[in-house]
């Protein structure tokens, strides 16, 4: 099988280059097509020789990810769902602009990517591992997620069309990212890197559900990426419960970890709390949230959770998510209760691919 040429870096492409007696510049012009252009066939780059772009041909894939559906209005929260040249599905998730996310105040959008098929970690909560882990995201496939959004906004009517939509990245769609640490690793690169996708690092977060020597790992690497914690309880006891991560990581390795990325990073950490009536949303559990929060100079990301089809959990009412944000505030904690968009849109990790794939596996053949 082919690597995908944007599954290259700058570097590789040019020693790929060298082997063929190209000139350097060639590499640029090539990475000029594939990200700022968009380009989706090799006959695209004109200003290549043809003989170059034959030989690409015969050394590179050059896929693209297959539009299956998509959900919401161009003004709100929109979730896309990709087919992989394998058949597999992921999904995407486009956010409006919204202060409470994690970039500086007015992010333009902010795109949730997702970095496997399916999850291997079984958050009890979360529709992303319902039908069990598949395989990891390949670094072209978790680059190739940005560039389609961008170009499905080009071939949109209205001013919008020529403008580039997305200044933010989530690491935080289908999967554990850390799990698939380094081939995430390597597309962000790509997605930072001037003349890849040209998004800040400190435009990018990656969140975890607890992966405690990936986050050490992390805190190594000298890209400012942020860091997210998928954290959904503050106590061993409430994250025994709906997360089994926490069994292999309980929450002090998990701290230790994060306070060290602090020491390494100086970066504040989001911790990612979504609401679930009845298990995480009770008043006494705001002193344990408030305690580590504290402890990792972090702030808090307050989400109601979206309902997922064949789970029990419920969304408190919101009477009990105002009264658990206003105690975490009151507690001298930086927290904001999200109004998450696309509630309406199946918006939680993994639903729009798994009722597609289970209409499909029903349709008469």
């Amino acid at each position: 099988m082919k690597p995908d040429i944007k599954s290259q870096t700058l570097e590789e492409l040019q020693a790929q280059l060298k082997t063929l007696n190209q000139p350097a510049y060639r590499a640029r012009q090539v990475t000029e097509w594939l990200y700022p252009l968009r380009a989706v066939s090799w006959e695209a780059m004109t200003n290549l020789p043809r003989v170059l772009r034959e030989k690409l041909a015969e050394t590179f894939g050059l896929e693209t990810l297959e539009l299956v559906t998509k959900q919401g209005s161009r003004d709100t929260t929109q979730k896309f769902l990709w087919r992989l040249a394998d058949g597999s599905m992921i999904e995407s998730v486009l956010i409006p602009a919204n202060p409470a996310l994690y970039g500086e105040a007015s992010d333009r959008h902010t795109l949730c990517v997702s970095t496997q098929v399916g999850c291997a970690y079984g958050c009890r909560f979360c529709a992303s591992g319902l039908e069990g882990w598949k395989r990891n995201l390949l670094p072209h496939e978790i680059v190739e997620q940005v560039i389609a959004v961008e170009r499905w906004n080009a071939e949109q009517p209205g001013p919008m069309s020529a403008e580039r939509v997305i200044n933010n990245l989530v690491i935080m769609g289908m999967g554990e990212p850390l799990a698939n640490y380094d081939n995430l690793l390597k597309a962000l690169k790509i997605l930072n890197a001037p003349w890849g996708g040209g998004i800040g690092a400190r435009k990018i977060t990656i969140s975890t559900s607890g992966l405690a020597p990936q986050i050490r790992k992390l805190a190594d690497d000298p890209l400012q990426f942020r860091l997210a914690i998928s954290l959904h309880g503050a106590t061993d006891e409430v994250r025994n419960r709906i997360m089994p991560v926490n069994k292999k990581y309980p929450l002090r390795e998990l701290a230790a970890a994060c306070e060290y990325y602090q020491e390494k990073k100086s970066r504040m950490i989001t911790l990612e709390y979504i609401l679930i009536a009845g298990v995480n949303d009770a008043l006494d559990q705001v002193k344990p949230l408030a305690e580590l929060a504290k402890r990792l100079y972090a702030k808090v990301n307050l989400i109601p959770y979206n309902k997922v089809e064949d789970l029990p959990w419920e969304r408190p009412v919101e009477e009990v998510q105002e009264a658990f944000a206003s105690a975490l505030t009151n507690r001298g904690v930086t927290a904001t209760l999200r109004r998450e968009k696309g509630h309406d849109i199946d918006a939680a990790c993994g639903q729009l691919r798994l009722k597609t794939e289970r209409k499909l596996a029903a349709a008469p053949v």
